[in-house]
């Protein structure tokens, strides 16, 4: 498969990971066994890391809490990027992290099931670890759009409001 089909199909996959291989294939022109090919490999190469669904929490766990969490670190000549990323990788707590520029070094997106554990996770296990400096945690008060889909019913109207 040539690379401007393999992106393609790897934004079919992103869209929507439950498009079965024979309609990719039939999305992008080529065999089902190609398709099917083509994915094991993405897989093989770590390109492709997992497939997930997009879940409006709000809906079914009133009390689940989610934050973005801002950490400052201070380096040696011993610890690089990496080894605190790997040290806070390894808390089920962190779904995502990743190092940013800016005013803070790492972004972190944290779930757990209450904003109080939030708050213990991030002064009990986070800001302990050597060398981080500082943390700063935003709770997350209301999805309205999450990896590119509404978390809102909207109305019929999809219009664009415009103001003066």
């Amino acid at each position: 498969m040539d690379e401007e089909t393999r992106r393609e199909l790897v934004e079919i996959l992103v869209e929507n990971a439950r498009h079965s291989t024979d309609d990719i294939a039939r999305m992008l022109e080529t065999e089902p066994e190609e398709v099917e090919e083509e994915i094991q490999a993405l897989e093989d190469e770590g390109v492709l890391r997992g497939y997930t669904a997009i879940v409006d929490w709000s809906r079914i766990d009133d009390d689940r809490a989610e934050a973005y969490v801002e950490v400052n670190v201070a380096l040696d000549r011993e610890t690089s990027y990496n080894d605190i990323a790997d040290r806070i990788a390894r808390f089920p707590e962190v779904t995502s992290l990743h190092l940013v520029s800016g005013n803070y070094d790492f972004g972190l997106i944290v779930e757990c099931d209450s904003m109080n554990e939030v708050s213990n996770f991030v002064s009990e296990k986070v800001a302990p670890v050597p060398e981080i400096t500082q943390t700063v945690t935003h709770f997350v008060m209301d999805a309205y759009k999450e990896r590119g889909f509404s978390m809102e019913d909207g109305d019929d109207d999809e219009r664009l409001s415009v103001s003066p």
